[in-house]
């Protein structure tokens, strides 16, 4: 070992393969195997299951505080009700801790709680306890802040999982989880992918791409509700946050021990997204949204969940990218040239401090 793998480093919180083995390794070490947790720790899902209630705890250290098209308040708000939401449940109560650093202008702190609060009311949540503490000026970047959250079971879910029995006979999930992909389903994006990471990258470097790159960052949980109660079928969801599609995809991989294809011509790309991208020599698959959601659904439901996602604001952009099969393990790609590219489990996100 040498001195640099004795310590943490950047690429333990950037979503990436880095920070999945320092979970893995440390994290889970100490606190994996509580008896009564439904979806446990170690399931490393988007959140845990208690009984019947979906707890999910959520930090966020973005750089800068504000961005085009949000700030630390809205991901805050809208990262913690979509991780509660990708698991099929109704987000509804939220705590928030504020760590501040001394120096942060009074006017930008009510700037993000403001944005918070207007982020509860799009989201149809609350902020019903919390914690503040100062730490001295240094290297915080301002604040950061945790948000905890809690989500129940609804009748939407329930409606949901029958869809799936109808079509999976056998099939026991209580949950929409990660290990939940067979042979057949298929994958949906809601949107394009790379925004968010674009977005705080050109405030971070002070770049400008010659487009409108805004952060996707809203909450999905009303949208993830129409798709449970007007269409069904989902067996699994994810946000694509830190680490991009390409880490999501291969966490469906690996927890349901299936293979995933997607089409490279179906994976929905803003122009100006991908121009960038090819200039800094980064790849979209691997990096960070905080808008949209990669969905696992039966095949049979797969055009009506589509259609739905097309009918919204949040989904306009939504496409069928790919589909589960046994053929292979892990993720690949087939390429507009028509060969197959394998898409690995990315180091972490390239563009720190995203969220």
């Amino acid at each position: 070992m040498s001195k640099k793998d004795e310590y943490i480093t950047m690429l333990h919180g950037a979503g990436g393969a880095v920070m999945h083995s320092l979970i893995r390794n440390y994290v889970l070490k100490h606190f994996g195997g509580a008896v009564d947790a439904e979806v446990p720790l170690e399931a490393l899902d988007d959140a845990a299951v208690v009984g019947d209630v979906v707890l999910k705890s959520d930090s966020h250290a973005v750089k800068p505080l504000f961005f085009p098209g949000g700030d630390i308040g809205r991901i805050a708000v809208a990262g913690t009700v979509n991780d509660i939401a990708a698991l099929g449940a109704e987000p509804y109560a939220l705590a928030c801790g504020f760590i501040l650093e001394e120096g942060l202008p009074l006017k930008d702190f009510e700037r993000i709680l403001a944005s918070m609060q207007r982020t509860c009311h799009e989201a149809g949540v609350s902020i019903v306890t919390g914690d503040t503490k100062v730490v001295e000026k240094g290297n915080l970047g301002g604040c950061v802040i945790n948000t905890s959250g809690i989500g129940r079971r609804t009748e939407a879910l329930e409606r949901n999982l029958e869809v799936v029995k109808k079509y999976r006979p056998g099939f026991e999930a209580r949950w929409i989880l990660d290990s939940n992909l067979r042979k057949d389903d298929r994958i949906i994006v809601s949107g394009t992918i790379g925004d968010h990471g674009l977005a705080v990258l050109s405030a971070q470097e002070g770049l400008s791409f010659g487009g409108n790159i805004r952060s996707d960052v809203k909450p999905l949980n009303k949208l993830v509700r129409r798709l449970l109660d007007e269409v069904g079928g989902l067996v699994a969801m994810k946000d694509p946050t830190r680490g991009g599609l390409a880490d999501a995809l291969n966490e469906f991989s690996e927890k349901s021990g299936v293979g995933v294809l997607v089409y490279e011509d179906k994976i929905p790309i803003r122009r100006d997204v991908q121009a960038a991208c090819e200039m800094l020599g980064l790849d979209p698959l691997e990096i960070g949204n905080e808008g949209k959601l990669v969905i696992g659904v039966v095949k049979e439901k797969a055009e009506e969940v589509l259609e739905l996602l097309r009918s919204t604001e949040e989904g306009r952009d939504a496409e069928i990218i790919g589909e589960v099969t046994l053929e292979f393990s892990g993720v690949a790609m087939q390429t507009l040239v028509g060969g197959r590219r394998i898409i690995s489990r990315p180091v972490g996100d390239p563009v720190p401090r995203i969220c």
